[in-house]
């Protein structure tokens, strides 16, 4: 039977006598801030509001889904600005392995990974990422895509080498950047003879390794980077290509491998960074994947990954789930087709109705405005008519282009764009947008 300890009067005393460390009644308040600071911020914010790019957060009291429920609201809206592209995020078999290794594998691993936070679960989704792109590959894991794109380039550049950067990429890669030491050159969006010279600048400065990165797919205007001839022209000037994939994995593609799929380079692709977080779950991590030296390297001095804790059972679980569903081509293939039909009648109709949209062949097709208070009060409208879409402004897109981000997926039905598309007109038409 256990025994309990002997508690010595020695200790009873000293315990007794500093309740304080273990219960408190104060009331601990904010530490104030400086008078000039709190005037500036308080000024930011309010500049914010004047201008219309002030952002709340609508509170949703249901799983992520296409139809879910808006805090405040009595009826269900349905959901048009999820990264949710295939519905995995509440997929019953994702949920089901996100749960089994919970139970199994525990809550978390209080620690990163190098000292005691690597499971066999761990190791076994990186090789099912890599076996996802393809032979010869090598994959190590981020608590997020942000986290890969912030670990990258100082790891494996030195302040002789050069970053050429594409002038639109994510703000994950452009922190990243400023992380590194190593000489910046930025090229035109998109734009492959903009990306020549700035290597053949590069290449004048003396710069040993040369590494151009470009997002997949720039998410704010639903484009596809044009892969193939920034590959013509990498190869060109022997640099590394580093592809952020974030909105691209588990759907671009004829079987979700991505844009460097959709262009047939995946092989001339050097390194890949994207995330578990939109198409592949919905939850959170990222990856880099790619060239195994250089894999080998990030595991040993990227510091997102040195010092973050590992990714969560729960999270690893539901990730690989989600890999399994979209490797099977029985199950990807309507996925995809229902994803890509949604696309297509979406953008045919809003062109039909006098819409101004943006991009080409993705699931992001913005609705331009200009205006970021037209924006956001379509935004507001659209809501109340039960479409849940956001107003995005300034800074998140250039000052004057203000536009409603639409983002189609797999879980919506043909009437689920319909309606939508027929709020679009009808609010459109109330503010003299078409």
């Amino acid at each position: 039977m256990y025994a309990r300890p002997t508690v010595t009067r020695s200790l009873q005393q000293c315990l007794s006598g500093n309740r304080r460390l273990f219960t408190s009644t104060a009331q601990h308040k904010q530490a104030p801030l400086p008078a000039a600071f709190e005037e500036r911020v308080s000024q930011a914010l309010d500049g914010m509001r004047t201008a219309g790019t002030f952002k709340t957060e609508r509170v949703i009291a249901t799983p992520q889904r296409a139809a879910i429920q808006v805090q405040g609201s009595s009826s269900n809206v349905l959901n048009f600005c999820a990264n949710n592209y295939l519905g995995l995020a509440d997929h019953p078999q994702v949920v089901e392995r996100a749960s089994e290794y919970l139970h199994k594998w525990g809550n978390g691993l209080s620690s990163v990974r190098f000292i005691c936070g690597t499971q066999s679960i761990h190791k076994d989704l990186e090789d099912q990422i890599s076996q996802f792109y393809g032979s010869g590959r090598d994959t190590i894991l981020y608590a997020s895509c942000f986290d890969a794109n912030a670990g990258v380039f100082e790891s494996l550049l030195t302040e002789n080498d050069a970053i050429i950067s594409d002038a639109l990429n994510h703000a994950s890669i452009i922190d990243g950047v400023r992380l590194c030491k190593a000489k910046r050159f930025r090229y035109a969006n998109g734009d492959a003879q903009d990306l020549d010279r700035q290597l053949q600048k590069a290449s004048e400065a003396g710069c040993p390794v040369k590494m151009v990165v470009t997002d997949g797919v720039f998410s704010m205007d639903g484009v596809v980077a044009p892969l193939r001839d920034i590959c013509d022209v990498v190869e060109k000037h022997g640099a590394v290509l580093l592809v952020d994939d974030a909105h691209a994995t588990g759907f671009v593609g004829e079987t979700g491998r991505g844009t460097g799929e959709y262009w047939g380079v995946l092989d001339r692709v050097h390194l890949v960074n994207s995330t578990l977080g939109k198409a592949l779950g919905g939850a959170s991590g990222g990856y880099t994947v790619g060239n195994p030296l250089l894999v080998s390297l990030l595991r040993n001095t990227s510091r997102p990954y040195l010092f973050s804790n590992t990714l969560a059972p729960s999270v690893v679980g539901a990730a690989a789930a989600a890999l399994d569903l979209v490797s099977n081509a029985e199950t990807r293939t309507p996925l995809l087709r229902q994803l890509w039909a949604n696309a297509e009648l979406f953008r045919t109709r809003m062109t039909d109705a006098g819409f101004t949209l943006a991009g080409k062949d993705h699931a992001i097709i913005p609705v331009m405005l200009g205006d970021a208070r037209v924006a956001s009060q379509m935004a507001d409208a659209l809501l109340r008519r039960g479409i849940y879409v956001i107003g995005f402004s300034f800074p998140v897109v250039p000052r004057d282009r203000a536009r409603i981000r639409v983002q189609l997926s797999a879980a919506h039905s043909t009437e689920h764009v319909n309606r939508a598309v027929d709020a679009f007109i009808e609010v459109g038409r109330e503010l003299n947008v078409i």
